[in-house]
């Protein structure tokens, strides 16, 4: 895993400080690291409040909330990096020169626009799509992807790419897939997922 440089505590609207996890080696440095997953330790089959909110800690895994992501993002234009880690310990990364997350009133509908990088673009797939947890069922198949995938993401019907899934899990669909990859029946290693600011 990338080197992480340091953390620093911000106020959100509900009111709690949280620690943010700070990337200053990765691509010239700068960004804030909202997903990290490398080990497991960390239950992601989490209901909806949960991931508005965030879960985990910085100095392990955890996903640092819808919520407190689309507060980051929306006061100015910002950028996604995607990295991606498999069995053998090859790196391949995403990056989206247009991210946004919307608000609850958008179910947190993924923007993610103008990729680049060498893993593939699994996430254009994602685009326009609202956030689905196993309690809130907001994608266009029948039944719900959440439960079908074992994570919650912008799912549509349902997805070709799910880094919140099942870490260690190569059960078709379940895992944590990058499709453009290593496709459905594989789960990556580990994953970074951060943003940073191109334009106040």
């Amino acid at each position: 895993m990338n080197t992480l440089s340091y953390t620093y505590s911000r106020t959100f609207s509900d009111g709690n400080n949280r620690d943010i996890l700070c990337n200053m080696t990765t691509d010239n440095g700068g960004w804030i690291v909202f997903q990290r997953r490398f080990d497991g330790s960390t239950n992601f089959y989490r209901n909806w409040t949960e991931y508005a909110v965030g879960f985990g800690n910085s100095t392990s895994e955890f996903y640092l909330g819808n919520q407190i992501i689309h507060e980051i993002v929306r006061d100015g234009i910002f950028e996604l990096r995607i990295d991606l880690e498999d069995k053998t310990g090859e790196w391949r990364y995403a990056k989206y020169g247009q991210f946004s997350v919307y608000g609850p009133d958008s179910m947190y509908q993924l923007h993610a626009t103008d990729y680049s990088g060498n893993a593939g673009n699994s996430l254009k797939y994602h685009h326009g799509r609202n956030f689905t947890t196993f309690d809130m069922d907001n994608d266009i198949w029948p039944e719900n992807c959440a439960v079908r995938c074992h994570g919650a993401w912008w799912y549509g019907g349902c997805q070709q790419s799910n880094l919140n899934g099942d870490h260690g899990n190569d059960e078709h669909a379940k895992g944590i897939n990058w499709l453009h990859w290593h496709g459905w029946s594989y789960s990556m290693v580990s994953t970074q997922m951060m943003v940073r600011v191109t334009k106040h």
